[in-house]
């Protein structure tokens, strides 16, 4: 549906800020699922869904990345752009690049159980790609729950999985109830505190609904945003609502530059006032399930 220069691409594709899901006849073509896409410049254009994936796919396939892994990257990037969680879709395609090619990420390497129950199991992620370790562990906890009645997987050894909602609604296709969490990298400013302590650590809980194609979905961030949102900010030049950032002082601040160099984002809730510290104490939780129960004897990231 339209034809990209050979030059510049990939960095044309990094910079939309906005990617909204639509139906579009184009020229007299078909109605097909499509991706619309804004530039900085506010230019629309119109990209299949499959044309988006495909480019993600050869993108990674292009630094050494296995087909099967590539896909799996891509059909979470373009759900996120679908589900309107425009800070975890193409948005975020750069940084998984830069992972490969750092050797922080090992895609030639597969996830694999490293001890299980009936109803439970630990999984070595092996430092493979998030998603395909995601994957992975839901489909271990699916398997188990059609058999036990209730399946539990945790994971370590991973990396940055995408949105959560992709692997609770993995469970919802199967006719279950999913949930998902994941710990992440210090962004969360605790209530009372002005250093970064804990993650974005988002939840997810998915559960079908008498109508397939509306289940019930949550998935969200324990800040009160996820750290994406406040890059795209940054991007757009534009400032942060209140309430969303901290700076250096752990006090309140609208710029996205300082929240993303020296500041970090409040907890779920916001400030003290707002009950912020439930926020603080779910992104614990999360760090707990993901960080602790999977052997970290500690929180302090290196």
């Amino acid at each position: 549906m339209i034809s990209w220069p050979k030059t510049n691409v990939f960095r044309t594709i990094l910079n939309f800020n906005r990617c909204l899901i639509c139906d579009s006849a184009i020229a007299g073509q078909a109605r097909t699922p499509a991706l619309r896409l804004s530039t900085m410049a506010e230019k629309n254009y119109i990209v299949k869904i499959e044309d988006a994936k495909n480019f993600v796919v050869s993108s990674m396939v292009a630094i050494g990345t296995q087909p099967s892994h590539a896909q799996a990257l891509a059909d979470v990037l373009v759900l996120a752009d679908q589900r309107g969680h425009y800070s975890h879709g193409l948005n975020r395609l750069e940084k998984y690049v830069n992972e490969v090619k750092s050797k922080s990420v090992i895609v030639e390497n597969d996830p694999f159980i490293e001890k299980e129950t009936v109803s439970t199991a630990l999984v070595n992620g092996n430092n493979a790609m998030g998603c395909v370790v995601g994957n992975f562990a839901m489909s271990v906890a699916i398997k188990k729950a059609k058999e036990a009645g209730v399946g539990w997987v945790a994971a370590n050894h991973s990396n940055h999985y995408g949105i959560a909602g992709m692997y609770s609604l993995q469970a919802v296709e199967q006719g279950l109830m999913g949930f998902s969490f994941t710990n992440s990298s210090p962004f969360l400013v605790p209530t009372r505190s002005k250093e970064r302590y804990l993650g974005t650590n988002p939840i997810t809980c998915a559960a079908p609904s008498t109508n397939p194609d509306d289940p019930f979905v949550l998935d969200m961030a324990t800040t009160a945003v996820a750290q994406g949102k406040v890059e795209v900010a940054k991007r757009k030049d534009v400032k942060l609502p209140n309430g969303w950032g901290t700076n250096s002082s752990g006090e309140n601040c609208t710029d996205p530059r300082e929240v993303l160099k020296s500041g970090g984002l409040y907890p779920l809730g916001g400030p003290e006032e707002t009950s912020g510290y439930k926020g603080s104490g779910l992104a614990m939780m999360v760090e707990i399930l993901c960080g602790i129960l999977v052997g970290i004897r500690g929180l302090v990231w290196q």
